[in-house]
C-alpha cells in the first residue's frame, strides 16, 4: 500500500503579478520539476502553519497565508500526494532558494514553458485562467 503524504504550497504573487516558483534539485524527489514552494505538514500543524514554517525554512522569508486555491491528490509511482495550495503574500524578507536548485518570479503567460510537478498542475491551470 502506498503512503499518503499531505503537503502544502504557496502561490506568492508580487506587485508585477509574477508568481514565485521553485525548481526541485537533482537530489530531491521529483528532480528538475518546477513547483510552488511549500512542504510537508507535521503532526499538530494546520496547513497554514506548515506553509509559514516551510517558507521560512526553505526560502528565509515570512508569509501571510490567504485563501485556498486548490486541493489535489496525485498518485506517483511509490507515493500518493495530497497537495493543498494557498495564495500567500510576503510580509518579511526576500525569498532565497536555500534547498532548491533555482527559484524565480514567473509571469503567468510564461508558466507553459516550465515543467511543473504533476501535483502542481491543477493549481497552475486554475491560476492561469485568472
Amino acid at each position: 500500500m502506498k503512503k499518503l503524504l499531505h503537503v502544502v504550497a504557496a502561490i506568492i504573487e508580487n506587485d508585477q503579478h509574477e508568481i514565485f516558483c521553485a525548481l526541485r534539485g537533482p537530489n530531491m524527489s521529483l528532480p528538475n520539476y518546477w513547483e510552488f514552494p511549500g512542504g510537508k505538514i507535521e503532526n499538530g500543524e494546520t496547513p497554514e502553519e506548515a506553509l509559514v514554517r516551510e517558507i521560512k525554512e526553505e526560502f528565509n522569508c515570512e508569509i501571510n497565508v490567504g485563501e485556498k486555491v486548490e486541493d489535489t491528490t496525485c498518485e506517483y509511482e511509490d507515493i500518493i500526494v495530497r497537495l493543498q495550495t494557498f495564495k500567500a503574500n510576503i510580509i518579511g524578507g526576500v525569498p532565497i532558494a536555500m534547498e532548491h536548485a533555482d527559484a524565480r518570479w514567473v509571469a503567468r503567460d510564461k508558466f507553459k514553458k516550465l515543467e511543473f510537478a504533476p501535483a502542481d498542475i491543477p493549481a497552475v491551470e486554475k491560476i492561469c485562467k485568472n
